[in-house]
């Protein structure tokens, strides 16, 4: 009988935020059309390393399976990327996985993403709405506004744009390219255009846009093409006409 061909796999691992970090290697069965994913599923049906040692299975979040969720950003082969996505037939082996170095890390894989959820709050990135009732159809989008603003609308929050720039990081204070971007889509909608300023003043301090080193490596990274970039020139020129409305102050919104 022909010999059942196998996958080696190292993984990073560390029990808790406090522990320290260490690197396990697995081997397990191949199969045509594998994913990330699949094969930390079948490392956690036989957790034991090639050395023969019984261990803990690999801990990692993950949701959709689909793409859209977001939750299984990772490293893989030292990029950032989606596990669920990332095929084994299309990546060298031995494949290296390892957590987000950008966020704090729970256990394993899973990594805290609290920072960039909190600078969505913080630029309130959501159209406000008052109440739950049924308010009827709101103003339309211009279609060639609604073309980009929807490419914007695809962001998931995995977190793989703030892993790759170079300018978020434990001593930086940058919110980074997926919360500005939200900024300007939000504040293309006709509704959510209502605290417009209140978002441009939010992204004009600390961590903000003068923090952006326009590396353009989120571009690169981004598993949905969104023109992140393209977002914060755009958020540039806003927040100048902006300054100087702060500056010589306005009754009136303007555009």
């Amino acid at each position: 009988m022909a010999e059942q061909k196998t996958i080696t796999v190292k993984v990073k691992r560390q029990d808790s935020p406090e522990a320290s970090t260490r690197w396990e290697e697995f081997e397990v069965p191949y199969r045509p059309n594998m994913n990330v994913i699949s094969v930390l599923m079948k490392i956690r049906e036989n957790p034991v390393t090639t050395s023969g040692k019984k261990t803990t299975p690999v801990a990692w979040n993950m949701n959709c399976l689909e793409e859209v969720c977001g939750a299984c950003s990772m490293v893989i082969n030292g990029r950032p990327r989606q596990s669920c996505s990332a095929l084994v037939d299309q990546l060298q082996q031995p494949l290296t996985i390892e957590p987000m170095s950008t966020f704090p890390i729970i256990r394993d894989l899973q990594v805290d993403r609290s920072r960039m959820f909190d600078s969505l709050k913080k630029v309130k990135a959501w159209v406000p709405i008052d109440g739950t009732y049924d308010l009827g159809e709101g103003p339309r989008l211009p279609e060639r506004k609604r073309e980009w603003a929807y490419e914007l609308s695809k962001c998931m929050t995995c977190g793989v744009c703030l892993e790759s720039c170079p300018n978020v990081n434990s001593g930086s204070s940058f919110m980074g390219p997926a919360p500005l971007s939200q900024v300007r889509l939000f504040n293309t909608h006709p509704t959510g255009a209502m605290v417009k300023d209140e978002r441009l003043n939010a992204i004009m301090g600390d961590g903000g846009l003068a923090n952006c080193g326009n590396s353009q490596n989120c571009v690169q990274a981004c598993p949905k093409g969104i023109p992140l970039t393209t977002s914060i020139a755009s958020l540039n020129r806003a927040a100048t006409v902006q300054m100087f409305k702060n500056f010589f102050g306005s009754d009136h919104m303007v555009d």
